[in-house]
């Protein structure tokens, strides 16, 4: 096999002449626009409004390219098109080779007729993809989520290109993904489909190959081994059929576990094709070796829906995934790599890809693999009804065939998801419904997606909506079966606490929106833009009204904040302690719950909104509430009226003994009462270890000051996780004025902070002014007679700094600021 890479500059031109400009492929419309200065920031202020329009042209991408003569005279040539978006027509030699209709498909075109050796050239231009759906929408009316442009249910296009309620209406185009030539002699590997049997200290591969030859030349098989220490396995058959079966059986295996379980140990898989001993074709491949499936039980509660692994059920603790960027040619592998590393550091084991933006890179599965990541796959379906015609249903059920095949041997894949939110929409999100809509929802859900995955990838579950409990319409946020999406806390406006009335099996959604960081506001923003209900700031603000429910929820929480950093910084806060609510709820009941899931990871442009890192990688407090309620031990506080209960989860293989402490204090009082209780929780459990009932010490006017510290210790007397909870809300709790020391020292690696309070300080921000870094620990509480030492890595910061200078950026805040009074 030789391949050409087509990669690289080619010549961008619109077809009003108003651009002619030598760009670089992998790429995109926008963002060649942007780096040539020809369009404005899209991101800047309200300058998305204006740059939709400039996708209503026609743009042609063209370079030339030489085939050598030994190129040339291969049996088979193959145009291989990664990433078209979406709407082209390829041109070879100005003969029209192809057009394209899915951004999610790897195209691979015959090219034999239209190349020949020497020099030739392609072109690919880019229809209009804003006046075709509009076209469509018109002959054909699809429902489709608001806050979209009408009718992208029309295109396989990344629906979110189109807008969300996180994201702007900016629907690009390019060749966004690799293209290159492949050329072929004699034969090919045409499929390879691994899978793996375990049993007592063994694991079989046995790997199925599809073989495709042009001639009648003798062909080998072989499949070469690399284990992770670094021993080889090899086997060597002849080629007696197109399809062909050769196992490998490896000994004392390896076993590859999610993050916080084990280890990520991975295996090369190399598979090749000789004839007459020449390596004709090669493919490789890195796996782990390990045991996935969805467990479904029956049960006391209804039906049990969990990852098992290896034979252990894990409670999945994670976030949803969203496009990196709108301009997807700026999402770097080195900035997911960032992002990935921020999951593992905030203790993920789960990653969910929604399924209304597009099916990442190889790169983004190599790192969930080597960090241990089990991914929920959706397909690029989501909130929208799609029609089923024959030539949809022919191009949806080639994408899928094409992103099954590249990702189905992942380490990191737990299941496939046939959609976002549309079972759940077609029955109870109140649009008008048809009878033809259910059976094209059945027809692509449940029928044609579901055997896809049954006949490309049959190792792997799938599940045919998100929410569901079974399928076909059958209650699908049912609380006792399968997956749900919670969102009466946000959209419906109930408390926090709403969510200590629900135990369900798998919460895959639920989420709080905030504010981004100052430093990120200040990105798209004048200051006269900034008050929260300024047209700019609405510009970047897409769930309507969601400003409005940050001041309604900031109402029954917070005082009123005296300025808009503090807005700002609050809205974060209450964010965070929102999913702290859930999470450590559903923690608390592991078993019956084995699942959280937070909406959402990441953002693809700066705005307010669900996620816990902001669009330029900055941790907002959820991500630090996140490291914390993630925790593999984690202690947790329940509460009701008078009453406290200490809880520990178990997130380990191995069962822990350690201490659990308490104190009960007050800020205007000498109130102190503690107590310490020696504890074993066993492995992968959850126990409530200390009932206390302080109803004979506090008064109702005595909540509003009183506050319990508790502390989880381990053998050793360390401190692995903490917490102070208030007894009345923040708003009305009487915090003191408080003063915060700090004591700077310097290492190799990183800097140490170490912080005191002279009184209670509740959610502790540290802030650097000039610069960007991630902390070990923040928006924590102190309380007197306790000191934190706070790291922060070199590596993390976002430019070298003199340690006097890194000293004097830093702010440090804490609730008592929030207001003036």
């Amino acid at each position: 096999m030789k391949k050409l890479t087509l990669c690289g500059i080619w010549q961008l031109q619109d077809s009003s002449n108003t651009a002619n400009l030598e760009v670089q492929v992998p790429g995109s419309v926008y963002n060649d626009l942007l780096q040539a200065n020809l369009i404005e920031d899209p991101f800047y202020r309200d300058n998305e409004k204006n740059a939709k329009d400039i996708m209503r042209k026609e743009y042609r991408y063209s370079r030339n390219f030489e085939i050598s003569e030994e190129l040339y005279n291969n049996d088979c040539i193959e145009l291989v098109c990664e990433g078209l978006d979406t709407l082209t027509t390829i041109m070879i030699n100005d003969r029209v080779l192809a057009d394209t209709h899915n951004m999610h498909r790897t195209y691979i075109l015959n090219v034999k007729n239209y190349v020949h050796a020497g020099a030739n050239e392609i072109a690919i231009i880019f229809h209009n993809s804003l006046d075709y759906i509009a076209k469509k929408q018109e002959e054909f009316h699809l429902w489709g989520v608001g806050t979209t442009v009408d009718g992208f249910p029309h295109i396989r296009k990344a629906h979110s290109s189109y807008g969300w309620d996180w994201g702007p209406q900016l629907p690009d185009a390019g060749i966004w993904r690799d293209i290159y030539i492949k050329a072929y002699n004699i034969g090919r590997i045409q499929d390879v489909y691994m899978t793996q049997h375990h049993t007592e200290g063994q694991v079989e591969l046995s790997l199925r190959l599809n073989i495709e030859a042009w001639s009648h030349t003798p062909l080998n098989a072989s499949v070469t081994i690399n284990t992770p220490d670094g021993q080889e396995l090899t086997i060597r058959n002849e080629v007696t059929a197109e399809q062909q079966t050769l196992n490998l059986t490896i000994d004392n295996p390896q076993l590859w576990w999610p993050n916080g379980y084990g280890k990520q140990p991975l295996y090369k898989v190399v598979v090749g094709l000789h004839a007459e001993g020449i390596l004709i074709d090669q493919q490789e491949y890195t796996i782990g070796l390990r045991t996935i499936r969805v467990k479904q039980q029956p049960d006391a509660w209804g039906e049990s829906f969990e990852f098992e692994i290896n034979g252990t059920s894990i409670f999945a603790m994670g976030a949803n995934y969203i496009p990196e960027d709108n301009l997807l040619p700026r999402a770097t592998t080195a900035k997911t790599e960032v992002l990935i590393q921020d999951c593992i550091e905030a203790n993920f084991n789960c990653i969910r890809i929604w399924g209304g933006g597009i099916y990442p890179s190889d790169d983004f599965y190599d790192l969930c693999d080597r960090y241990g990541l089990i991914v929920w796959q959706d397909f690029m379906f989501a909130c929208a009804v799609y029609d089923m015609t024959d030539a949809f249903a022919d191009n949806i059920k080639q994408e899928a065939i094409d992103n099954i095949r590249r990702l189905r041997h992942r380490a990191s894949l737990g299941l496939w998801c046939g959609n976002n939110e549309i079972e759940s929409a077609i029955l109870d999100w109140g649009f008008p419904t048809t009878d033809k809509m259910k059976q094209d929802y059945i027809q692509q859900f449940e029928v044609l997606l579901k055997d896809v995955v049954a006949e490309y990838d049959p190792n792997t579950f799938y599940w045919s909506s998100s929410p569901s409990s079974t399928g076909s319409f059958d209650n699908p946020s049912d609380p006792n079966r399968g997956d749900v999406h919670y969102w009466d806390v946000w959209h419906g406006l109930k408390p926090f606490t709403e969510y200590r009335s629900f135990h369900f099996r798998f919460c895959s959604e639920f989420g709080f929106q905030s504010f981004p960081n100052m430093k990120t506001i200040e990105s798209f923003t004048l200051p006269e833009d900034r008050n929260i209900f300024s047209y700019v700031m609405e510009r970047h603000q897409k769930n309507d009204g969601a400003n409005g429910k940050i001041l309604y929820y900031l109402a029954q929480n917070f005082k009123y904040p005296k300025d808009f950093s503090s807005l700002v910084y609050t809205s974060q806060l209450l964010q965070a302690e929102a999913m702290k609510y859930g999470v450590e709820h559903w923690r608390r009941n592991r078993g019956r719950c084995m699942g959280s899931i937070y909406w959402q990871l990441n953002d693809c442009w700066p705005v307010a909104s669900w996620s816990s890192i902001d669009y330029y990688g900055r941790w907002k407090a959820l991500h630090y509430f996140a490291k914390r309620f993630y925790a593999p031990l984690l202690i947790s506080a329940c509460e009701e009226g008078k009453s406290v209960a200490l809880h520990v989860s178990n997130e380990t293989m191995h069962s822990f003994q350690g201490t659990v402490s308490w104190q009960l204090r007050s800020t205007t009082s000498d109130l102190n009462q503690e107590g310490t209780h020696i504890t074993e929780v066993n492995q992968l459990s959850s126990a409530s270890v200390i009932e206390l009932d302080f109803s004979d010490v506090l008064t109702d006017d005595g909540m509003r000051s009183a506050y319990l510290s508790y502390q989880l210790e381990d053998s050793l007397g360390s401190i692995i996780s903490d917490g102070v909870l208030l007894l009345s809300t923040a708003k009305h709790f009487m915090l003191n004025q408080v003063d915060i020391a700090t004591e700077w020292c310097e290492n190799d690696k990183e800097y140490e902070l170490k912080v005191t309070a002279n009184e209670l300080a509740k959610y502790v921000e540290l802030e650097l002014t000039k610069l960007d870094g991630k902390w070990s620990d923040n928006y924590f509480d102190l309380y007197p007679g306790q000191s934190k030492t706070i790291t922060l890595n070199k590596e993390s910061l976002s430019k070298t700094t003199p340690f006097e200078a890194l000293q004097a950026s830093l702010t440090i805040r804490s609730a008592v600021d929030i207001a003036d009074v």
